[in-house]
Parts: C-alpha cells; sequence; structure tokens
C-alpha cells in the first residue's frame, strides 16, 4: 500500500512539475511602429511567386534594439529564407520597452 501511494506522489509531483515548465509565454501585439518597420525591411524582396504567400513569423526584440526571428510558420523554404536574412538582427529605433517581448507577426507577400 505504501509502495502504490509513494507510486502514485511521485507521478502527481511529475505531471506537475511539466505542466508548469511548459507554459507558454503570452505574445504581445504588434504596434503600428514596429509594423512598419519590418514592412520597409521587407520591401523590394528577391523573391518571385507565381501566387501570394503567407507566413506567421515570430519574433522579439533584444537590448540592441535588433530583431531577432524565432521562427517562421510558412508552406514555402524560399519565403522562410528571405523573412530570416531580411529581418534577423536588424536595428530598430524603438522604445525599450519592447525589449524581450515576442510578437507573432503575419506578413503576406503578392504576386
Amino acid at each position: 500500500m505504501r509502495k502504490i501511494s509513494l507510486v502514485f506522489l511521485s507521478a502527481v509531483f511529475l505531471v506537475s512539475t511539466s505542466l508548469s515548465a511548459t507554459e507558454p509565454e503570452p505574445v504581445s501585439e504588434v504596434s503600428k511602429e514596429l509594423s512598419s518597420k519590418i514592412t520597409k525591411l521587407l520591401e523590394n524582396q528577391t523573391i518571385s511567386v507565381k501566387e501570394d504567400l503567407t507566413a506567421m513569423v515570430m519574433i522579439t526584440i533584444n537590448e540592441e534594439n535588433e530583431i531577432v526571428v524565432i521562427s517562421v510558420e510558412t508552406g514555402d523554404a524560399n519565403l522562410e529564407q528571405v523573412i530570416k536574412s531580411r529581418l534577423n538582427y536588424e536595428k530598430v529605433d524603438l522604445a525599450p520597452q519592447h525589449a524581450g517581448k515576442l510578437y507573432k507577426v503575419p506578413v503576406r507577400v503578392t504576386a
């Protein structure tokens, strides 16, 4: 009986620890200022597309006011590479409160 209760307590501890460790970080809304800066950085891209493409880009701003691309969710590998190369570690002039927050930015490339 003691063995069963010990196993049960261990399982409860394991589950509660893993649930608290995987809590997702809240995603902040992109300000118009940041959105316009991202638009400028992505203008004149060198990718030619036959149809409209979309991507969901997860970024953060580091202490040096640089954009750091966390992930790019898209079905097109070329678009993913272009977005990463154009945005990653590009300087932006933003207020310090933007640093360290996660942002989810929708990107659309038209044909």
